[in-house]
């Protein structure tokens, strides 16, 4: 369960790091999935000749169970609302990033897409909205312990709130992705950055709207994170003027960017 503190934080900040949200155990279990799929040897570094290798959607028993704990459950209901997320049956697409000095080229500072534009296969024609629609959440997964060194993700604090005024004036339809990082990579660098570290079986909870980035590794071990969004149950959508006021901290947040 989230705190008062834990909530306000992340309406304020975009983000809550909620600790031990999933068993160290169970993420040591699924790294050794992910290092087998690599296709990179643990024990020989002259194989970790990639800045970064992708792979693919993991519905493994382990994977879903690190999804699915209590705790993270109590932690979307507060932050979503109950009964308006769905379980996740999967963690989604894994980055694993290697020491490397070559640039992956996957830094910019971007917002998360989660509407299918023209054409599915490409996401650059992915579209964002004020309703965040297919997004509830945008989640990242620690599988492994992550210093500053250890290309964590950077987020710009409060960068959240930078960005509704950006997707309002494009309504149901939304912006298509690049089009709203070239917009909300300005409006929030005078932000301050904090970068997503922790140990093995934390997770950050983050805002849907927050700016964000990737960088290069400079630590000594490869860094394991899943960046899953939590998806919205069906037929729910945020609603940014309640009746009765009771707003989600998501909606909460989206509506402070708006000055409401």
């Amino acid at each position: 369960m989230l705190d008062d503190a834990q909530v306000e934080g992340f309406i304020r900040d975009g983000f809550v790091r909620l600790d031990e949200a999933f068993p160290r155990d169970l993420a040591a279990e699924c790294r050794e999935i992910l290092w087998r799929d690599t296709g990179a040897d643990p024990n020989d570094r002259s194989t970790w000749t990639a800045p970064v290798v992708r792979l693919g959607d993991y519905a493994q028993e382990p994977f879903r169970r690190a999804a699915n704990t209590p705790r993270l459950h109590a932690a979307f209901d507060t932050l979503v609302g109950e009964g308006r997320w769905q379980p996740r049956g999967s963690l989604g697409s894994f980055p694993v990033r290697f020491p490397s000095d070559d640039d992956p080229g996957d830094g910019g500072w971007h917002v998360e897409a989660s509407l299918p534009g023209d054409d599915m296969a490409n996401f650059m024609t992915w579209r964002t909205n004020l309703f965040s629609k297919g997004r509830a959440l945008l989640m990242l997964f620690l599988f492994s312990d992550v210093g500053e060194d250890d290309a964590p993700t950077r987020i710009r604090v409060g960068s959240h709130l930078d960005v509704p005024p950006i997707l309002e004036p494009a309504g149901d339809k939304g912006l298509p992705f690049m089009e709203l990082a070239g917009k909300a990579a300005p409006a929030s660098e005078h932000r301050p950055v904090a970068y997503a570290t922790g140990q093995a079986g934390d997770v950050f909870l983050c805002h849907p709207f927050v700016v964000h980035a990737a960088q290069p590794h400079h630590g000594t071990e490869p860094r394991f994170m899943a960046q899953p969004p939590l998806f919205p149950a069906a037929g729910q959508q945020l609603d940014l003027d309640r009746a009765d006021g009771a707003h989600t901290p998501v909606e909460v947040a989206i509506r402070r960017g708006l000055g409401r």
